[in-house]
């Protein structure tokens, strides 16, 4: 089992980086008034988006193991509401908070840990359960992020992954890398 807690709290830290890296990606190609454009009444701009995830991971993370993850100073419905003097500065700041919040608790978390039960408005979930919830949840908002950003930039949007129509061309450089590596001649 110890195994597999070790496995399983590397590769959550892992995604959690990675959807943090991939934020960052979008945001970091936006202008500053990008961050407050909202596509439709009833849409969440960026601002908003990185105001919502930076109170549920300090909610969530703070006191992670010892106090129920939904914190009693937390007003999420004031999460969704930016007001018309806040700036990019800020937002960032919202967002490396709240990521310090959850690598704080998640970083020193043990293989034995993994089991252990925590609460969420007072339903109990394994630190697994838990942890698995979040990074769904961030996941969903980090593309809702990124989907925002690449219709901001349009053609000026730089990619996070693979560019359309290079897969193969990819895959091929992947393929004679690994060859590469393996000690195997390329053709």
């Amino acid at each position: 089992m110890n195994d597999a807690a070790t496995h399983y709290l590397e590769e959550a830290r892992r995604q959690l980086r990675g959807h943090k890296r991939m934020g960052e990606g979008a945001m970091s190609q936006l202008r500053d008034e990008d961050f407050f454009v909202t596509i439709d009444p009833e849409a969440n701009s960026i601002a908003i988006l990185v105001k919502h995830l930076a109170g549920n991971m300090q909610s969530r993370f703070s006191d992670f193991l010892t106090s129920d993850g939904e914190k009693p100073d937390r007003f999420r419905d004031r999460e969704f509401e930016i007001g018309p003097a806040t700036t990019r500065g800020e937002v960032m700041t919202w967002w490396e908070e709240g990521w310090g919040c959850v690598f704080g608790a998640l970083d020193p978390l043990k293989p034995e840990d993994v089991m252990r039960t925590v609460t969420i408005r007072g339903e109990p979930h394994t630190v697994l359960q838990a942890v698995n919830r979040q990074i769904a949840h961030y996941a969903q908002h980090i593309g809702q992020i990124v989907l925002l950003a690449k219709h901001l930039r349009s053609s000026e949007w730089k990619t996070l992954s693979i560019p359309k129509g290079k897969s193969e061309e990819f895959n091929q450089k992947k393929s004679v890398s690994e060859k590469f590596d393996k000690g195997v001649p390329a053709k």
